[in-house]
């Protein structure tokens, strides 16, 4: 049996959205779990920087790259530079996201629109440039970071939980077309956990939680790890969540 900080030695993890929040601490677990890992952020370089040098203290490799992955000539970049540097991404969690409450009047095409292309739009990008290498090597893992909005509406609005909703579509089409192929595909729906995106959201408590409380980012990346080690779990929602949602 392969100890759990070797069952990801050799592999290539890509984060985006790593320099913080759930993103750094998913990144800091693929490098506990034994894969080297490529830091994915858009400005804040820094934090970035200190995430990888957080994970080269465990004897893995690290790139902190940017790019704003909701545009295809940069996630082509990116994911070439990774390849250049680390290897072929066979582990790609497609973390970055945003979430801006608006009250529901007010919300604009504008704003709909840029929630698509930063939520759900980068996903589909980053995962279609990845895919070939997976694909050729028939070995991948694809783990979308969507919300507990996906599944009750939550609490940032419809332009938040349709972008959302949207990623475990994405999910299911990829996991039903690559499951002979060696690659799975899951999705994780957290629910108000200890964030900054967390602390901007003003309607945010958690009231709302069974077990009476926020969540640990380090909750969320230990559910991430354990599908990227996972072989038999692809299509599957897993919700660490408190139990708001009961599925």
């Amino acid at each position: 049996m392969v100890n759990s900080t070797d069952a990801l030695k050799g592999k290539i993890a890509l984060v985006t959205g790593g320099s913080r929040g759930i993103g750094a601490a998913v990144a800091l677990s693929l490098a506990e779990g034994g894969a080297d890992v490529a830091v994915n952020f858009r400005t804040r370089s820094a934090e970035a920087e200190a995430v990888c040098a957080e994970i080269r203290k465990l004897r893995r490799r690290a790139v902190a790259i940017q790019a704003d992955i909701s545009q295809s000539d940069q996630v082509r970049k990116m994911v070439g530079q990774i390849e250049s540097e680390l290897g072929v991404v066979n582990i790609l969690v497609n973390n970055a996201g945003m979430a801006r409450q608006i009250k529901l009047e007010d919300i604009a095409e504008a704003d709909w629109d840029e929630h698509i292309r930063v939520n759900l739009k980068s996903a589909f990008l980053v995962t279609q440039a990845v895919l070939p290498g997976m694909r050729s090597q028939r070995w991948g893992r694809i783990i979308n970071i969507s919300s507990v909005a996906a599944q009750t509406g939550g609490l940032v609005g419809p332009h938040y939980a349709a972008s959302k909703a949207g990623m475990l579509g994405l999910t299911h089409s990829y996991a039903a077309l690559l499951a002979q192929e060696g690659i799975t595909a899951n999705t994780v729906c957290p629910a108000l956990v200890e964030t900054e995106m967390l602390r901007a959201n003003p309607r945010a408590t958690f009231s709302v939680i069974p077990v009476g409380r926020y969540g640990l980012v380090d909750e969320v990346a230990s559910v991430v790890l354990m599908l990227a080690e996972n072989a038999f779990m692809t299509g599957q929602t897993v919700n660490p969540n408190g139990g708001w949602y009961p599925s």
